[in-house]
């Protein structure tokens, strides 16, 4: 059985079409969704989505955002999503790199909350890439 699933980033769509199930990951650990799902909306923290469509297996490195069930579909919006060949991991290990840094320079909760949130933005993308990545 499938589900109707759309992932949008926010610059453009990712994914739309069948899905058989769905992972998605959230501040209690990943969350599974499969056809016949109850209704539901959850929120989405920087790491790995993983979903399987009738033509295989894909994974894609998300920063925050929300998922809604609902109806026999599921909507993802997320903030950024990308596919585990289009991360560049040597522009994400200087932008952890950069945010850890951002942390010891103990400034304004704001600001120490935006660098937390890109340092979990730039090691999700770095674990997807590495995992799935070309080699």
């Amino acid at each position: 059985m499938t589900f109707q699933l759309h992932v949008l980033a926010a610059d453009k769509p990712f994914y739309e079409g069948e899905c058989e199930s769905l992972v998605v990951p959230t501040l209690d650990g990943e969350y599974g969704v499969l056809a016949g799902h109850c209704n539901t909306i959850l929120a989405i923290v920087p790491g790995e989505l993983t979903f399987r469509t009738p033509q295989g297996e894909r994974h894609a490195a998300v920063a925050a955002g929300i998922m809604k069930a609902e109806g026999g579909e599921v909507l993802v919006l997320v903030d950024s999503a990308l596919r585990p060949e289009d991360i560049d991991a040597e522009r994400n290990r200087r932008k952890a790199d950069e945010a850890k840094e951002q942390l010891l320079q103990r400034r304004s909760i704001e600001e120490y909350h935006a660098a937390q949130a890109r340092l979990a933005r730039a090691l999700a993308r770095l674990s997807v890439q590495q995992k799935y990545g070309r080699k």
